[in-house]
């Protein structure tokens, strides 16, 4: 008896045979229409909720375990801790120095955030547990950026008024180091192992690289008109720096410390972050009332995410889920939901939260 006359002796089995094949292909026509539903979602960040907080807002800056997002408020001189989870405002607004631009959140374990007031010559710092002023820092003249060491041991404030960047010890809260850098630097972004910390000079069309081994300027790098906000991939291979004059965002090979490509974004970019898994960098455009997508494998843009007036800040939750965008001009926070893709599918876990709810999950 040959194999197919066997086969036909066992009707039951062709019949399981037969239930089995269709099985897999509907197996097969649902994982491809997922498959189909994801790549149409992959281009659909979207605006999952908006808070409201205090006038200006501007930096924003979200604690490592992604419960909280701070932000400050540069006319109201205070600033504003969300709860990631209900996307609500918690306590009364945090009173700080005069026009708070800058925050940043220490690494790894999130006890304070390090808040820059331009419009005076300190950093207060806030504990995170209790939300009040614990120190006072005494920094160059108009800080402006600020961004922490990944191990919370050292902030790096960029001076405005003084083209200079204080180094605090975060342990002492005193400064350890000045460091002269470019004409009016403006924001600043430490590479993931602390080696380097990328300043741009607002006022010189440049990036200074600092080595914070020995607090010294080590490169300078071109880039375009009145750079702004930088961001540094998670594996420290490129910077990401937006030209608010150019309307376009300069990727610096940090090997090299020269540019590698450019990218055209939109109207007057400020403020950038990188996705935690390093796919993608969002650019807030403040005269377009948008965000930017850039893909980073390709570096361009793949989506565009409307928001809320003059968008300056922006973060992203640890998690990767969600950014949260100031909207200077309307005294907002924007909620961006995040599609996260595995492999072919793709699931926007963000909009899974709705509209002030949901699950938890730097640079102003």
């Amino acid at each position: 008896m040959n194999h197919h006359s066997s086969f036909r002796a066992y009707p039951t089995i062709r019949g399981r045979v037969r239930r089995l094949s269709a099985g897999l292909i509907a197996t097969v026509a649902l994982v491809a229409g997922m498959a189909g539903m994801g790549a149409a979602a992959a281009a659909a960040d979207t605006v999952i909720d908006t808070v409201p907080v205090g006038t200006n807002p501007n930096g924003v800056a979200i604690t490592p375990d992604g419960s909280r997002a701070y932000v400050a408020n540069r006319v109201d001189n205070t600033v504003s801790v969300i709860d990631t989870a209900t996307n609500m405002v918690v306590g009364a607004p945090i009173p700080v120095g005069l026009l708070p631009v800058g925050v940043a959140v220490t690494t790894p374990d999130g006890s304070f955030a390090y808040v820059t007031n331009s419009g005076g010559a300190s950093v207060s710092v806030i504990n995170t547990g209790t939300n009040m002023v614990d120190a006072t820092v005494t920094v160059g003249n108009a800080p402006f950026g600020v961004a922490v060491t990944p191990d919370g041991s050292r902030a790096y404030v960029t001076n405005a008024g003084a083209n200079t960047v204080s180094v605090i010890n975060t342990g002492t809260n005193m400064v350890d180091a000045t460091v002269t850098v470019g004409n009016a630097p403006s924001r600043v972004a430490v590479t993931p192992d602390g080696s380097f910390a990328y300043v741009t000079n607002a006022g010189a069309n440049t990036v200074s690289v600092i080595d914070t081994g020995t607090n010294m300027v080590d490169a300078t790098v071109m880039v375009g008109t009145f750079p702004s906000g930088v961001a540094i991939t998670p594996d420290g291979s490129r910077a990401y720096v937006a030209n608010f004059n150019d309307g376009t965002v300069s990727v610096i090979d940090t090997v090299t410390n020269m540019v590698a490509e450019t990218v055209m974004v939109g109207t007057f970019p400020v403020g950038v972050a990188v996705a935690p898994d390093g796919s993608r960098a969002y650019v807030t455009n403040s005269g377009g009332a948008s965000v930017s997508v850039i893909d980073t494998a390709t570096n361009t843009v793949a989506e565009t995410v409307t928001v809320g007036a003059n968008p300056i800040g922006v973060a992203i939750t640890p998690d990767g889920s969600r950014a949260y965008v100031t909207n200077n001009g309307a005294g907002t926070v924007s909620v961006i939901g995040i599609d996260q893709c595995t492999g072919s599918l793709c699931f926007d876990f963000g909009s899974l939260t709705g509209s002030g709810s949901g699950a938890g999950s730097v640079f102003s």
